[in-house]
């Protein structure tokens, strides 16, 4: 299972370092210190804490680098649900939820499973929004 240093689980929360501190110091998201000192937040336990806040009133997300991919979502794989042939993946990128259906193969191959943090890249030629 990964595990993710504070900056790595500041970037994939869109906070602040000293905010995934405070939270660590505060009991909110489980951090273990190793033996060089530094804490590191285990992946299961990341997704599941980002599964909750985005539940959560959400505040403007930071910055992001400049890149003509517009419908480009990093995040966290917080659920993976294998069947014969599919999988259905879900991927929690900042307060936005991303389900993706892909074959099990791939999801094996690539080695995806909750904790782990992916790109999710949305393609499609038509886009219909309605009302009501």
């Amino acid at each position: 299972m990964p595990s993710y240093s504070i900056g790595q689980a500041a970037d994939l929360l869109c906070v602040s370092p000293e905010t995934v501190r405070r939270w660590a110091d505060a009991g909110r998201l489980p951090a273990l210190r190793g033996p060089d000192g530094c804490r590191s937040i285990d992946g299961a336990a990341l997704a599941g804490f980002a599964k909750e806040r985005a539940a959560g009133p959400h505040p403007p997300p930071p910055h992001a680098p400049a890149t003509s991919v517009r419908n480009s979502f990093a995040g966290i794989v917080t659920r993976v649900r294998l069947d014969e042939v599919a999988a259905q993946v879900e991927v929690q990128s900042g307060p936005h939820r991303v389900v993706s259906l892909v074959t099990r193969e791939s999801v094996e191959q690539l080695g995806i499973e909750v904790g782990v943090t992916v790109t999710a890249r949305v393609k499609s030629t038509e886009v219909h929004v309605d009302l009501g």
